[in-house]
């Protein structure tokens, strides 16, 4: 087993450890006890951070150096066997999201769509944007990064190879230049960031929603209707791990007429929707997570709550909508402003 891409002498020199005092969740007295902790997960010995830690991605993008802080933390939590979760819990849901065996090759010619675990999302893909593109899911495609919340690398490692395996062999061989689009950032973060780390092979070009849809407005742009309102942006934890296609994202909301709102808990600062939690059956923390966002949404005076995560989403939809907030993905409200 290859393991984690991590450069320790980096987090030696490091002067903020930016990983651990930028957390919006385990809380220290200064930089000088997130070092002492640090080295602690460096080290393999214990450090209260391994239980405290809400996995939500975030000292990934913290670390200014993409030394993988947050993957070589899941690392330690499953080498000591601290779950974030109830062990019943997460065997059950292992056994749950396993591969099927049931794929078969299906004939490709246009844009794949990797819908992954969601099939009930098939149906987004539709319209001019989607014009051509061919939607693929089952739990035979499913990414697993999910694991990174359960501290179970090891399920990472053993199930992806398959799946990678599953996309070339019955998804991708007719497919132009071998690209596939991800609708969900956890797919792309796991063909990207997940792979490099844990030194996983990658023989496809995985494309990020956000790329694909920014280059279908360009084609389309005669064709949008600028929304003129304001919208609130739920950013996805997975996010974190690919934050460059957020300012991808902030193009799309301007070529379609949508202000993203300037909030506390957006952008760097982003706060998980309160799902993770509320599946590690920490309710307490779940519960002030979901009145947080919700709180910060209803001062900026938005009309739409946008995700990209389909698990955000359900967490947080009916929530907004009892607030008055409109509950929509990313590409449908695309959709509205190409009339569609």
């Amino acid at each position: 087993m290859q393991p984690i891409q991590f450069e320790p002498d980096l987090c030696i020199r490091c002067e903020t450890i930016d990983c651990l005092t930028k957390c919006q969740y385990v809380s220290f007295s200064g930089v000088e006890e997130a070092r002492s902790e640090k080295l602690k997960i460096n080290e393999r010995r214990h450090s209260r951070v391994l239980e405290e830690c809400l996995t939500c991605y975030a000292c990934q993008e913290y670390c200014p150096y993409d030394n993988n802080p947050f993957y070589l933390l899941v690392e330690r939590q499953e080498e000591m066997g601290i779950l974030p979760a109830p062990k019943p819990i997460i065997e059950e849901q292992l056994r749950m999201m396993a591969p099927k065996g049931k794929i078969a090759p299906q004939a490709v010619t246009g844009v794949v769509v990797d819908m992954c675990a969601f099939p009930m999302l098939t149906g987004c893909i539709r319209g001019k944007l989607f014009e051509g593109a061919a939607p693929v899911t089952g739990m035979d495609l499913f990414c697993n990064i999910m694991w990174l919340h359960f501290a179970k690398n090891s399920t990472i490692r053993e199930r992806v190879p398959r799946i990678i395996d599953n996309i070339m062999n019955c998804c991708l061989g007719d497919a132009p230049g071998r690209e596939m689009v991800c609708f969900h950032d956890e797919c792309y973060g796991t063909y990207t960031s997940v792979a490099r780390a844990y030194g996983i092979d990658v023989p496809f070009t995985p494309v990020h929603l956000f790329d694909y849809i920014n280059g279908r407005l360009n084609v389309l742009k005669d064709r949008i209707k600028p929304l003129n309102t304001k919208i609130a942006y739920q950013r996805p934890c997975s996010n974190r791990l690919v934050p460059e296609t957020d300012k991808v994202l902030d193009a799309i909301f301007e070529k379609i007429g949508a202000e993203r709102v300037p909030r506390v808990y957006d952008r760097e600062n982003a706060l998980c929707c309160g799902g993770v939690p509320r599946a590690q059956q920490r309710d307490e923390l779940a519960d002030s997570l979901v009145e947080k966002n919700i709180d910060d949404m209803l001062k900026t005076g938005a009309a739409y709550c946008v995700f990209n995560c389909p698990f955000c989403m359900a967490t947080l939809a009916n929530e907004v909508a009892e607030q008055g907030l409109m509950p929509i993905l990313v590409s449908d409200l695309v959709q509205i402003a190409l009339g569609e």
